[in-house]
């Protein structure tokens, strides 16, 4: 079993120089490089102190740098934001530099804020974005290209470098059926967030595998990350207070206070906006939202507790990669010296 760590590069309350946030986070990510992770995954998003890391490709870089084992995955390139070209020859060369140590993960984002922005407009959010990814995988193949779509055209034009792998691993950050139907069309692997509960995560997996197979491409072998928060104390009481404290920070910051794109194509074409996963299911069902998100979608307590969660999602769930996103440090410490060995 892989793990992997979605990393924040979280400011809440802007207490502490922002130098000190990206020290500690860099710390953290050297002991990943030590201690047997697969893979950090850089949390891209802008104007929030929810996570201060607009360029995932300039982050990459530094990461690389002071590490030798890790991979280097975007989690998310929200794609839709950049000329595909240039994300093209970004992704590329940071796959060069590291001498083929990139995932590619990318997505459209789902922040309204983030999409007026950057002059995307609702209606056009999946369009462009998925044309952007089609771009950008054109322009990786051997010799010039040409393209001609809604957003882009061009005529004979090659991209220099190509990436340092012969196939570039290529995931989509997809939540909607539309997306993950789309990802599966084109062969490409798809990454499961951390905001749906663990049965929404199961359905989202095998309707994935569905679509795939049905396209005609091969299910096993793939790594699809399942993403959940997590919040270890010494005690499952301990473990229950720190998720409830991350909660109510992601809730309150960013998830439930931001109007945003996401719940389908529809919608977004519609200009609606909405909340997170995890906000809808608990106003459908009337229940606290930040209860449900502990209880049924974030995995909390002590290690041993969350051991025993992370085997029934193996059981129940057929995961073969958990991306944690830590709820602290503390709770990062104690996955990787308690938790994390007993699946090595």
């Amino acid at each position: 079993m892989k793990f992997g760590v979605l990393q924040f590069f979280s400011w809440p309350g802007r207490r502490i120089p922002l130098a000190q946030v990206y020290e500690r986070a860099f710390d953290r990510i050297k002991l990943m490089d030590e201690t047997g992770y697969d893979a950090v995954w850089l949390a891209e998003h802008h104007f929030s102190t929810y996570s201060v890391c607009p360029s995932v490709h300039i982050m990459g870089a530094h990461v690389a740098a002071q590490t030798k084992n890790i991979r280097i995955g975007t989690g998310i390139s929200l794609a839709s934001f950049y000329h595909p070209l240039r994300l093209a020859e970004e992704v590329a060369l940071l796959d060069q530099l590291t001498q083929g140590r990139v995932n590619w993960g990318a997505g459209r984002g789902f922040d309204s804020t983030e999409h007026k922005a950057f002059g995307v407009a609702p209606e056009d959010s999946y369009p462009k974005f998925r044309e952007s990814v089609e771009v950008v995988l054109k322009a990786w193949e051997d010799g010039s290209f040409s393209h001609k779509g809604k957003y882009f055209e061009y005529e004979d034009i090659e991209v220099l470098p190509k990436p340092y792998q012969k196939d570039m691993p290529v995931w989509i950050g997809a939540t909607s059926e539309g997306s993950i139907e789309w990802a599966a069309q084109k062969g490409l692997s798809i990454l499961l967030g951390p905001h749906s509960s663990h049965q929404d995560s199961y359905e989202k997996r095998e309707f994935f595998r569905a679509k795939l197979e049905g396209a005609g491409h091969v299910f096993e072998g793939r790594d699809i990350p399942l993403t959940r928060s997590v919040a270890i104390g010494e005690t499952d009481e301990a473990g229950y207070e720190l998720g409830r404290r991350g909660a109510e920070f992601m809730f309150g910051n960013y998830l439930k206070n931001k109007g945003n794109i996401r719940g389908g194509e529809q919608a977004a074409a519609e200009g609606k906006t909405q909340s997170s996963d995890a906000v809808l299911a608990a106003e459908r069902e009337n229940v606290d939202p930040i209860e449900r998100y502990v209880n049924e979608v974030a995995l909390c307590g002590s290690p041993e507790k969350v051991i025993d969660d992370i085997e029934r999602l193996r059981e129940t769930n057929k995961i073969n990669y958990l991306m944690i996103a830590p709820l602290g440090h503390e709770s990062f410490i104690r996955f990787t010296e308690k938790v994390m060995p007993h699946f090595q």
